[in-house]
């Protein structure tokens, strides 16, 4: 079935710290009427990378989460940059978290988080043919980089200490994606 999407009434803007948060006055095609409320991100969106150091095993860190208190294994992630491409922005990423570079990178869909609330959107990149390659980055300590084997996710998603929702979703996409045997990319652009 295909409805139509709800008619915006009114728009309220406020500011919410590294967010701007939207009121928004809505009215479905029932004639029901509410009032929901968005965040929208600033910047130029976000970058999660799959970094393959060969055809079956990727590379995660572990790094301090705050949200959780704790040390957690995920995949390197961070914003773009303004003037960066997303393929841009993963390179930079994949070096600064990982200490690697990619000579083939490649854009696989874009994930969202809590999109019934959220406008944020994460670019996944499966970032294939690493050389070791460093540049300094903003976080507080290196990394400790973790090669996993993708035939071994079962045991990885089980862990207490793997829960972040884009670095599971974005490793099930990329093996699939993998496995259902789309030809290795170009260089990066």
């Amino acid at each position: 079935m295909t409805r139509r999407l709800p008619i915006i009434h009114q728009i309220t803007e406020h500011e919410a710290g590294p967010y701007r948060l939207e009121r928004l006055d809505l009215e479905f095609s029932n004639g029901e009427r509410r009032r929901y409320e968005r965040l929208h991100g600033r910047g130029h969106g976000a970058v999660v990378v799959v970094p393959m150091l060969d055809e079956d095993t990727v590379l995660l860190v572990r790094e301090y989460a705050a949200g959780m208190h704790r040390y957690e294994l995920g995949l390197v992630k961070g914003r773009i940059d303004e003037g960066e491409t997303a393929l841009q922005a993963a390179d930079r990423e994949l070096k600064e978290e990982a200490g690697y570079g990619a000579r083939s990178l490649t854009v696989l869909r874009a994930l969202t988080l809590a999109p019934t609330y959220m406008s944020h959107q994460a670019q996944l990149v499966l970032a294939r043919d690493l050389y070791p390659e460093r540049l300094p980055g903003d976080e507080p300590e290196e990394l400790e980089v973790v090669p996993w084997k993708l035939d071994d996710l079962h045991e990885l998603i089980l862990r207490e200490d793997f829960s972040e929702g884009r670095s599971i979703a974005a490793l099930f996409i990329a093996r699939e994606w993998l496995r259902s045997g789309q030809p290795h990319p170009g260089p990066a652009a």
